[in-house]
């Protein structure tokens, strides 16, 4: 047997050696891809050689590289969403580089110029590039609903963060999504209302360049709460133009919003470009009592390109705003006409303020290698009065609470991609690090009187929590058209709390840890179609007063999950995209800031299929369609009281939109059916649907729309909870439902005015 070992050894290594015999017999193609109207070089651009089914996507810098390209000629298809495709004949000759320099110039939205990339590990980028594009945008929360199958709900009087639903998720505030602005974290973690509190008020809507989202826990550089999905915002690094803009509608709703350009924003090393933005708004609200909703936002944003290939970012953005809400109300009280549908039984409100600066690198290390990073740091105040249960623990002076905080926040992100070839296989190499840390100080809930006198605290402290973590995966490129990735993330957390209760003074630290491994392989059918399997961990981390109160238990509990799907484009103006996903998530407790409380829930499985539609009708109509169904329930539980209370069943959103000339028109739904309010089923949210429709004209430098939100007047109810409370007359408390109605019909003029 020893005789034969020389000679496998020898096959062996012909076996590896074999591609680089191949490997010196190709040539490559790079190349610079630049906006034809700016000059400005274009990110994301498709890039597609039909001969060997080759694929890349340019950097931030309008660069890309195709390696082992066989030596002949060929075609390049260039494309990129918004923009007029382009196709280059290029000769690779054997050991030589072809250069290529093309720029695309503007069009109208194309369906049949959108690729299927092979390069692109997220395809559904493309589907938020289009819905970007295509419809009425102006709040943050719109902006949310990009993502397909995520629903938002408003419960006080529009300034608290929006309740959200995805993928069998009641997430609350952002318990189980992952939100960033430009690489900064917005979700709030130990927040004094809701683990994972993701406010984007402070985010200007005409300042949104880009929205990357994905379901599930499948990307290796997004982190905490990255269980249902994750969301990531983009703002621009300079602007077309600048703007001032007008809105004003029903029941006293006003808002401003500007921006100048301060700079140049012409490319090319040693030049600048710089923007200052603004926005002013004020609702007096749809209820019987005034919600004085007022949100004020500033950001300026200064880009300076160091080099051809090296670009700093400089991001201050402040933000403020208060409100009055009429909180939830029971439906006796509407029924017992003790109230009306939009009437009040005890005022709450509340006033919050965020500021903060981002520093982002970008480099180019070489045609095949990128390094991007950012450093952030900021403050952060909340401040809100609620009241949900009326005169239920407290029947002389009621229920209301206060729930506050002050916050600093900074944190560290790093990432190196590196495109390489292994033989003759095409690879890549991420890596990552980073830190955050916040500190809260007088983190309170307090039993109050009024809005000022405190009766109780019932709980009070400083908080203290550090995440540190890392990652590194590899994309293998089997064929051009099939690819597999892999990876591993690791997240240390350290959790401190400085209990400043009188009757419980004490100091706690914690410290865990959890590892998140992730893998998919994906097959493209040319250009036209990918089938692929995702599985991957993901976490929210808990609490640091609940880490701290159960030391020694499963404080940062993994949700495993997988998705098995396809993206398809069956007729060039046809884009198809459907999934069949599992997630199961372990034991977790769960700190209730309403309460002070832990609430213990046992294992949970969801799963659940979604579909997308996006269809280009006629030349200047498109059509699209999101559904999604998810099954939800707790496997510890017994038959019949395993409902996950609020997992939304059916969601779908949709509609047609018209886009010629000077004129623009979108009519839109969206449906979020009946849910369990509660374990048994006993107690139902009603679902709804409701259509909003918009109109716009431009004339020049001039803009002019009109938009009606619920035009068919449909009664709903926004936000819904099982909710035991006891009004003042009441000798027994009564547990049913508790909502914040809908907006019933609304109208609202806009007029922009570009220079």
């Amino acid at each position: 047997m020893a005789k034969i070992y020389p000679a496998r050894l020898i096959a062996f290594a012909a076996a590896l050696l074999l591609p680089f015999g191949l490997l010196a017999h190709t040539g490559s193609i790079r190349g610079k891809i630049t906006d034809g109207k700016t000059g400005k070089a274009l990110d994301g651009a498709n890039i597609y050689v039909l001969q060997s089914n080759s694929s890349a996507v340019t950097n931030a810098f309008g660069q890309f590289l195709l390696r082992n390209i066989e030596p002949g000629p060929h075609t390049v298809v260039i494309s990129h969403l918004g923009f007029e495709t382009v196709e280059k004949e290029v000769n690779v000759e054997e050991g030589v580089s072809a250069d290529i320099v093309a720029t695309l110039l503007a069009s109208g939205i194309k369906l049949n110029e959108v690729m299927i990339n092979a390069a692109k590990a997220q395809p559904f980028s493309t589907i938020s590039d289009i819905d970007l594009k295509l419809r009425p945008l102006n709040t943050s929360q719109d902006f949310m609903r990009l993502v397909p199958g995520l629903f938002t709900a408003q419960h006080q009087g529009g300034g608290k963060a929006e309740q959200m639903f995805l993928r069998g998720f009641d997430i609350d505030h952002g318990t189980d999504i992952n939100v960033t602005v430009d690489d900064v974290p917005v979700n709030m973690v130990s927040h004094a209302h809701g683990q994972g509190y993701a406010d984007l008020h402070f985010l200007i809507p005409e300042l949104v360049q880009r929205i990357d989202f994905g379901k599930g826990p499948y990307q290796l550089d997004k982190g905490n709460f990255t269980t249902a999905g994750f969301a990531a915002f983009k703002t621009y690094d300079d602007l077309e133009n600048s703007f001032v803009k007008l809105e004003g509608g029903l029941y006293g709703y006003f808002r401003t919003a500007a921006a100048i350009n301060l700079l140049n924003s012409s490319q090319g090393e040693g030049k600048s470009s710089a923007y200052l933005a603004g926005e002013y708004s004020y609702n007096r609200g749809y209820f019987d009592a005034p919600q004085h909703f007022n949100r004020i936002n500033l950001t300026g944003k200064y880009t300076t390109q160091l080099s051809a290939d090296k670009q700093l970012s400089i991001t201050l953005s402040a933000f403020r705003s208060r409100w009055d809400a009429s909180g939830q109300i029971p439906e006796r009280a509407v029924a017992e006409g003790i109230i009306g549908r939009f009437g009040e039984l005890d005022g709450e409100g509340g006033n919050t303020s965020r500021y903060h600066v981002n520093i982002q690198y970008l480099q180019s290390i070489s045609d095949h290698s990128l390094f991007k990073s950012n450093a952030y740091a900021g403050y952060y105040d909340f401040d809100l009065l609620s009241d949900f249960t009326f005169f239920l623990n407290d029947p002389v002076n009621g229920d209301r609470i206060r729930q506050k905080e002050k916050r600093l926040f900074t944190g560290y992100n790093a990432k190196y991609v590196i495109d390489y070839r292994v033989g003759s296989f095409k690879t890549t190499t991420e890596a990552g690090l980073g830190f955050r840390y916040d500190h809260t100080n007088n983190s309170e809930l307090s039993h109050m009187l009024n809005q000022d006198i405190v009766l109780q605290r019932l709980a009070f402290g400083d908080i203290d929590e550090t995440n540190l973590y890392g990652y590194a995966g590899q994309t293998l490129y089997l064929l051009p058209q099939l690819v597999l990735n892999a990876g591993m993330r690791f997240d240390y957390f350290i959790n401190g709390y400085n209990n400043k209760l009188p009757s419980e003074p004490s100091r706690s630290t914690y410290t865990t840890h959890g590892l998140s491994p992730k893998a998919g392989l994906y097959y493209n059918f040319s250009n036209r179609g990918r089938l692929y399997f995702n599985y991957g961990t993901g976490f929210h981390s808990n609490d640091t007063r609940v880490v701290v109160a159960q030391a020694g238990k499963e404080v940062l509990p993994m949700a495993h999950s997988f998705d098995l799907g396809t993206v398809i484009k069956p007729i060039p103006k046809l884009l198809l995209s459907g999934a069949l996903w599992m997630l199961d998530l372990q034991q977790e407790f769960v700190y209730v800031g309403d309460e002070a409380i832990v609430e213990p829930s046992g294992r949970t499985r969801r799963l659940g299929v979604d579909f997308s539609l996006r269809y280009e009708l006629l030349k200047y109509l498109f059509a699209d369609v999101d559904f999604n169904y998810a099954h939800a329930r707790a496997r510890d539980a017994a038959e019949g009281d395993n409902y996950i209370p609020l997992a939304a069943r059916i969601t779908s959103t949709g509609g047609l939109t018209f886009r010629k000339d000077h004129w623009g028109a979108s009519l839109r739904y969206r449906h979020l059916g009946s849910r369990p309010a509660n374990e048994d089923n006993t107690v139902v949210a009603k679902g709804y649907t409701v259509f909003d429709a918009a109109i716009n004209y431009t004339l020049r430098s001039f803009e002019f729309g009109i938009q009606a939100q619920n035009i068919f007047n449909t009664e709903w109810n926004e936000a819904q909870f099982d909710t035991e409370s006891r009004l003042r007359n009441e000798t027994m408390p009564v547990s049913e439902i508790h909502f914040t109605p809908g907006t019933p019909f609304f109208l609202k003029l806009t007029a922009t005015y570009k220079f």
